[in-house]
Parts: structure tokens; C-alpha cells; sequence
């Protein structure tokens, strides 16, 4: 399943996953407006099953575009960046 994955303008590490590249239509309107209006594109992502994400479960992801049309990714909260620093895994 292909993802259009864009970036927050307003808030760091804030992502939205779409399943229609540029299609906004099924976003609601206070997120879409949270992300600074007209999110940055990033990438386009092939999601399958065994594909691994950095911070996401793939299975979730692919679940909630299938059934809303977007995911979105949260940054990282302080238990997790400091969990991250502590593995090596923050750079």
C-alpha cells in the first residue's frame, strides 16, 4: 500500500500519513489546521505488513488509512526521546 507522508509547518516531528497523495479531503479540519495549513510533502512510502517503521507500528498505520484515509504520527514524548538518548538511537 502506497503513503504520501508530509510534515507539520507548525510542530516538530508532527507527520500525517496519507493514502491519496495531496488529499487532504478526509483530514478534519482542526488537525489540518494544528499542522500549519498545507502540510509539507516528504515522501511517498511502499507500506506492507513486514516493513518496519521508525516510531509507528505498520499495522496501525495501514489499518487507520485504510479505514479514515491518514494516520498521524505524534512526536516523540519526552520518555521516548530519553529512552532514545539512552540507546544511542538520538542524533
Amino acid at each position: 500500500m502506497k503513503t504520501y507522508i508530509y510534515k507539520s509547518r507548525k510542530k516538530e516531528e508532527l507527520y500525517l500519513y496519507l493514502s491519496k497523495k495531496d488529499d487532504f479531503s478526509e483530514v478534519p479540519p482542526s488537525l489540518y489546521g494544528s499542522m500549519g495549513n498545507e502540510p509539507i510533502f516528504v515522501m511517498e512510502l511502499e507500506l506492507s505488513p513486514d516493513r518496519k517503521l521508525a516510531r509507528e507500528d505498520v499495522n496501525k498505520v495501514i489499518h487507520n488509512l485504510e479505514t479514515q484515509g491518514f494516520h498521524v504520527q505524534m512526536p516523540p514524548t519526552n520518555d521516548l526521546l530519553l529512552q532514545r538518548e539512552r540507546t544511542g538511537q538520538l542524533h
